[in-house]
């Protein structure tokens, strides 16, 4: 399921092409992902002027003129896929083999497209996803916040109301490991198991230890680990794994950057090697892959 980098990086390049733009026809293809769409969801968009962007978490909000927005999750396989009309169609490769292009509206029609839209400005947009995990909604503008997947989530990582203090605040008296609270949305909005990985290697935290033992110093380095992976990463366009791509039909790169995340029994750049470090570990918590160096995160 693509994280906060890879979900800010396609809403920049939805608002690249859309925002502004009237959208002169839009066309829903079924009548539910996830859950049941809106009936009324292709009528609405139709001659609708789209205002803006704003990405709460791991979900899209597209903003159009008025008082409506539409939420949009990318759920495990989704993504979305712009087209230019004048553009000509070149076909590209993504993760896995996956096609994935970006150009021309004389491209061979995408699987599993369950939404397109055109603007009066050429652009043709689609919604793919495959295993259908994801989901399409549309919101008043002023419920946005209280809408049943938005209500609860934590603060926004890399916004004002994420500070030491609120982190230390979330953590306290919690006896869970640190991995299952970073996980857990009403902690922190957006993260997910890569970037969590890659931040307690760099806060020098080992996943196992438990939550109300991190504020203080800890919290400190791990706020700032935080930040510092997601900043990164989104400048990378995110990271390239399973069938994600971006928005314009390119691959984030920030996978070639990992620290521990998918190296198991490779060494981490913090450590001499075998046979004085075991190497970077791999551990099942909740249900998920953990990667950590052990002798380096405590």
């Amino acid at each position: 399921m693509p994280e906060l980098p890879e979900v800010e990086t396609v809403m920049r390049g939805l608002a690249a092409v859309l925002e502004g733009q009237v959208i002169r026809m839009a066309e829903l293809r079924r009548p539910d992902l996830r859950w049941p769409l809106p009936a009324h969801l292709a009528a609405t968009l139709a001659g609708a002027r789209v205002e803006g962007f704003r990405r709460r978490g791991k979900y899209m909000l597209m903003r159009l003129e008025g008082r409506e927005s539409v939420l949009i999750h990318l759920g495990m396989s989704g993504r979305m896929v712009a087209r230019h009309r004048d553009a000509p169609f070149v076909p590209r490769t993504g993760p896995q083999g996956a096609a994935s292009d970006a150009r021309g509206h004389n491209a061979p029609p995408e699987a599993h497209e369950h939404l397109v839209m055109e603007t009066e400005g050429g652009w043709r947009v689609g919604f793919v996803d495959p295993r259908r995990f994801g989901s399409l909604d549309l919101v008043p503008r002023e419920t946005e916040d209280s809408h049943k997947l938005l209500a609860g989530l934590g603060p926004e990582p890399l916004e004002e109301g994420f500070t030491v203090a609120a982190l230390e605040k979330a953590l306290e008296g919690r006896f869970t490991p640190i991995k299952a609270a970073l996980l857990d949305q009403k902690t922190v909005a957006g993260l997910g198991n890569i970037y969590v990985c890659e931040a307690l290697f760099r806060a020098g935290i080992s996943p196992r230890r438990l939550s109300a033992t991190i504020p203080g110093a800890r919290a400190a380095r791990l706020h700032g680990a935080i930040q510092a992976v997601l900043r990164e990463a989104i400048a990378a366009g995110g990271s390239s794994l399973r069938d994600y791509v971006r928005a314009d039909g390119e691959v984030g790169r920030f996978q070639d950057r990992f620290d521990v995340y998918d190296r198991e029994g490779q060494p981490c750049r913090d450590c001499p090697g075998a046979p004085r470090c075991p190497g970077i570990t791999r551990l099942v918590q909740s249900g998920r892959s953990t990667f950590y160096c052990p002798k380096h995160q405590r």
